[in-house]
C-alpha cells in the first residue's frame, strides 16, 4: 500500500506538467502563428484571444499593419497602422 502512495505522488505531478506543457506548446505554436512566414504577402503578426469565440489580430498585408476583429460570423477592420511611424 506504501508503494501505491509512493508511485502517486511521483506520477501525479509528472502527468500534470506534461498536460501543461502540452497545452503551453499548443498555445504557442497555434496554427497562423508559427515562425516562417518570411515569404507571404499576408502576415498574421499577433493574435489575442478576447471571450470564446472573438479575437483580435494584427496583420500585415503590403507593409501595412491593420487590426481586425474577427468572431465566428465575420471579420471587421478595426485600424490601420501607420507604416512609417517608428516601433
Amino acid at each position: 500500500m506504501t508503494w501505491y502512495f509512493v508511485k502517486l505522488l511521483i506520477l501525479l505531478p509528472l502527468v500534470g506538467g506534461m498536460a501543461f506543457g502540452a497545452l503551453w506548446l499548443w498555445r504557442k505554436y497555434q496554427p497562423g502563428m508559427m515562425a516562417g512566414q518570411g515569404d507571404r504577402s499576408l502576415k498574421l503578426l499577433e493574435a489575442l484571444p478576447m471571450g470564446a469565440f472573438g479575437k483580435l489580430a494584427v496583420v500585415e498585408f503590403e507593409g501595412k499593419k491593420i487590426l481586425v476583429a474577427v468572431t465566428r460570423n465575420r471579420i471587421e477592420k478595426i485600424a490601420e497602422g501607420d507604416p512609417y511611424r517608428a516601433r
